[in-house]
């Protein structure tokens, strides 16, 4: 692990571009970044394969965005052709569960970032300000972008209509990154080539300096007609088409009969997310090529290690690893679909909505440039003639460990090497491999203490607030006068705590600068987040959540208030998150929550039976109809409700004499005070024909209870 680096990211919120040239260290850096971190987290990439290989999720399905361009103006454009700020925003009806995840989240790492395009980016920002209720780019959530930008680059169907908004179609050209202050941190050590002649060449073509290359050197491994005989070598193409043609001519000459493997696909697993052939047809003397790690022990194999098959059976399939002299028997291999969700702790935990099973290989005569990118290789033959695109030049040669292990099948000319000044420009003007250190130093208090601040701020209570009383006012079935008490009693506690939270805001700060200035001591910070914590914790507990989660519980299963119900629903959830969130607070180790034990919080409230509710709008003068008709059942039911009250001896005669005829009650009492019957069919035989049985029932438990 590259410790400083480490460091960066894991104790400042400074965004970070990870870059580096081929085979330097940049997918090991993530992957044990991702293991090792306290933040909360979550992988995402452009394509579903790099996001499947990163062990992460595709960014549209994170979230959720459109398929189109988007372009960044308000005003009106062709929807058939792009989405604008207002078509996007409808895009943002996130779940409960995903708007929860997507607001803890500390840091989103996007791998293979030379594919992500200015607009996606942008679209991930303006989701997360609106769902985290932060104006902050990317609504403060800090950024860890890592690839190659010397690679393969965005696929771009709509080129004008793009570059009329933005300069380029890279990340780095996103309006969300024109106020953030990136930094671009390259890994300079290569792991993949050792000879430095070679590496000069990589470099030079990298970096499209013609001048600087040995053209006379490369075109040395220009052979045409080049048919490999025993070495194992890798044919390079340009397309898709080119590979299928020489793998399938390749498998046809071989002789015996083919052997069929096909996948277990469990679950959810998206077909153009498949890592690898569904049904791989291979035959004696295939040559295959790994594309996946050995996870086991033994660490016989790595993605792009080649082998040959060497026999096979119905259910097994035995190689030989190349400079292996023993057989292998391959084990499958598992692929997984994945989603991030939160758990019960509020920690970022993955799930698997589907998983793909096979054998990690793939018939490897040849490859497409754009699916070896992060494969290493000992021998390749590159076929790509006239069609190489922007990058293609570098990720095929640098796939090879030697010069010696490349034959061309065409010639590398200067007109196909350029440079993109843009990518250059960006990285220079914010490369920073020198400031890590500096950097480190200056911010790690500043992240700890923006952590803080961040946590107990409670300003987006506002408006928050504003849109649940606008809820309650447009309900027709609501109190309106307790709801407008509830409103101004909180509104003003809110603005008051607003108020003092940006006090606290500046105090704290400028005690930062003071202790960075060696004239405040950390103590004295400790103690004033501590002070602010508890404060903070007890004023929104018993001025706040309490007053609004009473007023929930009486409105809770409500007939005719599900609508508003939801909406208050959100604000208690999110005002209980709040305060969940201070509870948790540290600085740096030190908790902050008063030393005491962490308060169990709870937002259920007990729903009201519904006897209750008919109960309180039979004190309020409602008739039998008329609450029936509110809370949507049957008179009867209403009777059957009123007679628990009759049981009890809460309803008394006046109330009796609301419901039921005076003459009907004392035809009732007279027969009771003769008569004692053990059930409602034995009283109905005796009574007048027009007692109904909810009458009955109702007089029955009156009496009964008053004898």
């Amino acid at each position: 692990m590259n410790e400083p680096l480490f460091e960066l990211v894991e104790h400042t919120s400074r965004s970070i571009f990870l870059t580096g040239k081929a085979g330097t260290g940049k997918t090991t850096f993530l992957n044990r970044f991702v293991s090792e971190t306290q933040k909360k987290h979550i992988v995402v990439a452009p394509t579903g394969i790099a996001a499947i290989n990163a062990g992460g999720v595709t960014i549209h399905s994170m979230f959720g965005l459109p398929l189109r361009t988007f372009i960044p103006t308000t005003e009106r454009i062709d929807g058939s052709l792009a989405n604008n700020i207002a078509d996007l925003m409808q895009h943002f009806r996130y779940r409960k569960e995903k708007i929860k995840l997507l607001r803890e989240v500390e840091i989103i790492i996007i791998d293979e970032v030379s594919m992500l395009r200015a607009d996606v980016l942008d679209m991930m920002d303006f989701s997360l300000r609106h769902i985290r209720r932060n104006p902050q780019k990317f609504g403060g959530v800090q950024m860890l972008f890592i690839g190659d930008l010397y690679q393969l680059p965005p696929v771009v169907r709509d080129e004008n209509l793009l570059q009329q908004y933005y300069e380029s179609p890279f990340f780095f050209s996103a309006k969300a990154l024109q106020e953030l202050s990136l930094v671009t941190i390259e890994l300079t050590k290569v792991y993949r080539q050792k000879d430095e002649d070679f590496l000069t060449i990589l470099n030079a073509i990298r970096e499209g300096k013609s001048e600087d290359i040995d053209f006379g050197a490369l075109n040395e491994r220009y052979d045409p007609d080049f048919e490999p005989e025993e070495e194992a070598y890798i044919y390079l193409t340009s397309h898709n088409r080119i590979a299928d043609a020489i793998n399938q001519k390749k498998l046809r000459a071989l002789p015996g009969n083919s052997h069929f493997y096909d996948a277990k696909i469990v679950g959810d697993f998206k077909e153009s997310s498949y890592p690898n052939e569904v049904s791989l047809e291979l035959k004696a003397g295939t040559q295959i090529m790994f594309i996946r790690n050995d996870a086991s022990s033994e660490k016989r194999y790595f993605n792009g290690k080649l082998a040959e098959v060497v026999r096979l059976d119905e259910d097994e399939i035995y190689v030989q690893i190349e400079g292996d002299d023993e057989e292998y028997k391959l084990k499958k291999e598992i692929w997984e679909q994945k989603v991030y969700a939160l758990d019960a702790n509020k920690n970022i935990q993955e799930n698997v909505l589907g998983s793909f099973e096979q054998y990690p290989i793939r018939l490897a005569w040849a490859v497409t440039i754009h699916k070896s990118q992060g494969l290493t290789f000992d021998r390749v033959i590159i076929d790509a003639g006239n069609s190489f695109a922007s990058g293609q030049v570098y990720v095929a040669l640098s796939r090879c460990r030697t010069l010696e292990g490349i034959v061309l099948k065409s010639r590398i000319t200067p007109e196909i090497i350029f440079n993109d000044h843009r990518v250059s420009g960006f990285q220079n003007a914010t490369m920073a491999n020198d400031k890590i250190e500096q950097i480190l130093g200056a911010e790690k208090f500043d992240y700890s203490i923006g952590k803080i601040l961040q946590r107990i701020d409670c300003r987006w209570m506002l408006p928050e607030l504003v849109n649940w009383y606008k809820s309650a006012s447009e309900s027709k079935k609501l109190d309106h006068k307790k709801a407008k008490e509830l409103y101004v009693h909180i509104n003003k506690d809110v603005q008051n705590l607003s108020g003092v939270y940006e006090k606290f805001s500046r105090v704290l700060l400028s005690m930062t600068k003071s202790f960075l200035d060696t004239k405040t001591e950390w103590a004295e910070i400790e103690s004033k987040c501590k002070g602010a914590t508890a404060f903070f914790f007890k004023a929104v507990h018993e001025n706040i959540f309490e007053p609004f989660k009473d007023f929930y519980a009486e409105t809770k299963g409500v007939t005719g208030l599900k609508a508003y119900n939801e909406d208050a629903r959100v604000f208690l959830d999110d005002v209980h998150d709040y305060l969940q969130n201070i509870q948790t607070l540290r600085l740096f180790d030190t908790p902050l929550y008063a030393g005491k034990e962490i308060k169990t919080i709870s937002t259920k409230v007990a729903k009201i039976p519904a006897h209750i509710l008919t109960w309180q709008l039979f004190e309020k003068g409602g008739s039998i109809s008329g609450i029936a008709k509110e809370r949507g059942v049957l008179p009867a039911t209403v009777m059957g409700h009123l007679s628990k009250f009759a049981e009890t001896g809460i309803l008394n005669k006046e109330d009796l004499l609301r419901i039921l005829p005076k003459e009907k009650i004392e035809v009732f009492e007279q027969l009771f005070q003769k008569e004692r019957f053990e059930n409602l069919t034995d009283w109905k035989k005796q009574l007048p024909a027009d007692f109904e049985y909810n009458e009955i029932r109702l007089l029955w438990s009156f009496f009964d209870h008053k004898r």
